[in-house]
């Protein structure tokens, strides 16, 4: 592969202005788009060597054949014209938003003669104004009963208020005291616009003046004897209170916020939206977020943003929106959100105090939303039935695989190589029967992946044999912190299906190892990471799953999960190579080595540290830095 790109543009076309750039393949479908305030700066991190990009970006500068970029006159103009980008040309690679269900919300159709309150999940209807969204609908029918028993407004549909007003005799709802409509025959048209308005005046920000003016009514009413008129305001401030408690203080009461949690990992994020009026939770939306492009916490947080009030009325967007992480671009898109609501808005971190509670609570839920999202798929039984139904018909199996093992290799600029094989069984991960190998000397990948796996078919014709493996082949624990050297049990068991990470001559060296070593029985693939294409041994072509494929989500959780594991594996060698050194050292003991890394934080700086600077912590001597410093220097 060459490590280069073929349209990667000549030295000083690309602008240093800001702008929107965007890749595309040979068809001129729109792969990516992005921004930057320094085109040239940032599309420069594109075409780095393949071998220092992130695995997902280099699948996305791989399968792209060109890019074009567009300057603009700044950077807020460079934010507006990439999400209309987004949204016109639905880019594969960038993030892809989903709601977690369809939540249901208060609606007023304000552009109504008489406006009607109702609980709707059509987030279109011409006038209306919303509030929520609400996480059950129970909970929004309990806050109508409650709102109307304090400000009586139509609750009946359009149908009966034409049949009411047309005939003169009140709607049904009406005549049991369910609705407060002119329809009801009990007020005007008039009248009713302004009980609206206290009502819209309230959910908007809980107005204290309410609570006053009824307490007020309630107190005159007692001292007049008016013991029926009090009972009817006091049931109100009941109401009123019910309403209130149903959404918790949390902030002071002229907060006006939206706050984000967001949680994360390689593959996806959960946000957990909370929105804050008049100091109270008035809705809370949760998205679940599918990243196909490496992309820091700042640049997904600004992505959120964009997404979140890129078609959100002036009315919707706060005075202040709290982030987890403040993005790099935060003053373009307060300048973008201001504009948008015509007042200033605010995008900052919540340091301390209700607002930072605020924020763990949100966070705690994304990061339980993010977990359900990544176990749903496989611990349902349905989807992980379908995916091994969809990956057996795929390949031509004659089964479905119910046992799978993936194999990854992984070498830091071709030395200290090792691999990984993690197992499924049923389409769920078995971290019990994980395994890692070392791999003492090599030609490239593919011969690594060819000695590992003649190593683990070996197995298959000793069933009965010692199952802790060969000595250099370590076991890692579930979350692959620490090496254990326990037994581990089914290593004989015979997969159904091999996966390796990689294309066709990945795959070609695999079905070599199969054929010396006598099981051709058992079925092979490979998953390449460019176009998440999958190989069959002896094919000219890959087959291609659709991307929503539960059988593509499969192999990519395993090709995923072996890299991971693969690296995880080669970073504690790494570290445990350089202590095994430092520890020939004459006088230098396991404390002091742990103290010597804490201390500069990697062996790279360690390296470069001279004399002076290794003796400046505590406990090593001037003979002892000579010496750590020389028997680096001679490794």
């Amino acid at each position: 592969m060459a490590d280069e790109l073929p349209y990667k543009p000549r030295p000083g076309e690309i602008p240093t202005d800001p702008g929107v750039y965007r890749f595309h393949d040979a068809h001129g479908r729109v792969l990516y788009v992005g921004k930057a305030k320094n085109l040239r700066a940032r599309l420069s991190n594109y075409f780095a060597p393949l071998r220092t990009l992130h695995e997902r970006t280099r699948r996305m500068v791989l399968t792209a054949t060109g890019v074009e970029w567009t300057v603009v006159a700044t950077d807020v103009d460079s934010l507006q014209l990439e999400y209309q980008w987004i949204k016109e040309f639905d880019p594969p690679f960038n993030v892809r938003y989903r709601d977690d269900k369809s939540y249901p919300f208060m609606a007023i159709t304000l552009a109504d003669e008489a406006p009607r309150v109702m609980v709707t999940r059509n987030h279109r209807i011409r006038g209306a104004k919303y509030f929520g969204p609400y996480p059950k609908v129970w909970a929004v029918h309990d806050t109508i009963d409650l709102m109307i028993k304090v400000f009586p407004i139509r609750t009946c549909s359009d149908s009966s208020y034409k049949k009411a007003m047309a005939s003169g005799r009140p709607c049904f709802p009406g005549q049991i005291g369910r609705c407060g409509g002119p329809c009801s025959m009990t007020v005007s048209i008039e009248e009713h616009r302004a009980i609206v308005e206290d009502f819209v005046a309230f959910m908007s920000g809980g107005d204290q003046r309410f609570t006053k003016q009824l307490t007020a009514r309630m107190r005159e009413a007692s001292a007049a004897m008016d013991y029926e008129a009090a009972a009817g305001y006091r049931d109100k401030l009941e109401a009123i209170d019910a309403v209130l408690n149903k959404s918790a203080l949390v902030l002071a009461s002229d907060t006006d916020a939206d706050l984000f949690g967001i949680a994360e990992d390689e593959l996806a994020a959960a946000v957990q939206h909370f929105v804050v009026r008049g100091g109270r939770v008035r809705g809370v939306r949760a998205t679940t977020i599918e990243k196909e492009l490496d992309i820091s916490g700042a640049e997904l947080v600004a992505q959120v943003l964009e997404r979140t009030y890129g078609d959100a009325a002036p009315a919707d967007i706060p005075r202040q929106v709290l982030v987890p992480e403040r993005p790099d671009d935060a003053d373009e898109l307060e300048q973008w959100l201001a504009d948008r609501r015509g007042r200033r808005v605010t995008v900052q971190v919540a340091q301390r105090g209700p607002k930072a509670e605020l924020m763990k609570t949100a966070t705690l839920n994304a990061q339980q939303a993010l977990m359900l999202h990544k176990t749903r798929r496989t611990s349902d039984y349905v989807a992980r039935t379908q995916a091994l139904t969809d990956l057996q018909e795929a390949l031509g199996l004659a089964e479905a695989p119910l046992r799978i093992e993936c194999y990854d290799v992984s070498h830091l600029g071709g030395t200290n190589v090792v691999a990984s094989m993690v197992v499924f069984e049923d389409g769920l991960a078995r971290k019990d029967q994980y395994r890692s190998f070392g791999v003492a000397e090599t030609t490239d990948d593919t011969d690594s992946l060819h000695q590992v796996l003649m190593r683990r078919l070996a197995y298959l014709d000793q069933p009965d044999a010692d199952e802790r493996g060969t000595g250099d082949e370590a076991v890692l624990d579930a979350e692959a912190d620490v090496v254990t050297e326990r037994r581990r049990p089914r290593f004989a068991y015979r997969p159904q299906l091999l996966v390796v990470d990689g294309g066709r001559p990945q795959v070609e060296a695999a079905a070599r190892a199969l054929r010396d070593s006598g099981h051709e029985e058992v079925a092979l693939c490979g998953i390449a990471k460019r176009l998440e294409e999958v190989w069959l041994p002896g094919e000219d072509y890959p087959v291609i799953l659709p991307r929503t494929s539960e059988a593509l989500y499969l192999l990519q959780r395993l090709r995923d999960e072996a890299h991971r594991f693969a690296i995880t594996h080669q970073r504690k060698r790494r570290k445990r190579d350089i202590q095994t050194v430092l520890a020939e050292v004459p006088g230098l003991g396991e404390a002091r080595i742990k103290a010597l890394l804490r201390h500069f934080g990697s062996v790279t700086a360690l390296k470069k540290a001279s004399p002076a600077e290794i003796e400046e912590l505590p406990g090593v001597g001037p003979k002892l830095a000579a010496a750590v410093h020389a028997h680096l220097a001679s490794g």
